[in-house]
């Protein structure tokens, strides 16, 4: 089992900045992306972004140049840098960490933390 602890959420207002970190611990082995997703009151959870283990980025449309998703492999910890926040980025924020370990898919999930920008 993998456990996923997120910290970081909050209140800003709009313009603002929040850092997201999420560490993981437990059985890491074969872990390889991690990434943030994102559910806002009545849509679907949407991925943010995410991060391969060599560091390799992916952003949705709506977040790419205000968001930075960075990694520490040695603190196995992801961190999620939003700036200029919008009313429109306000849900919960869930951790992910995706890989593989023999022949066996691995998916877990954090607690999620709540970001809400005030307009």
């Amino acid at each position: 089992q993998v456990q996923l602890v997120e910290s970081g959420g909050g209140l800003v207002q709009a313009g603002g900045s929040l850092r997201l970190s999420c560490a993981a611990s437990g059985s890491i082995v074969g872990i390889n992306t991690m990434g943030w997703h994102r559910q806002a009151p009545g849509k679907q959870r949407e991925l943010v972004a995410a991060i391969s283990t060599g560091g390799r980025t992916h952003y949705a449309d709506s977040v790419r140049g205000r968001f930075t998703i960075s990694r520490d492999n040695a603190k196995n910890t992801v961190y999620l840098q939003m700036n200029s926040l919008q009313p429109e980025d306000t849900a919960v924020y869930y951790c992910n960490a995706v890989g593989a370990r023999w022949g066996q898919r691995l998916d877990y999930w954090g607690q999620g933390t709540q970001v809400t920008v005030s307009s």
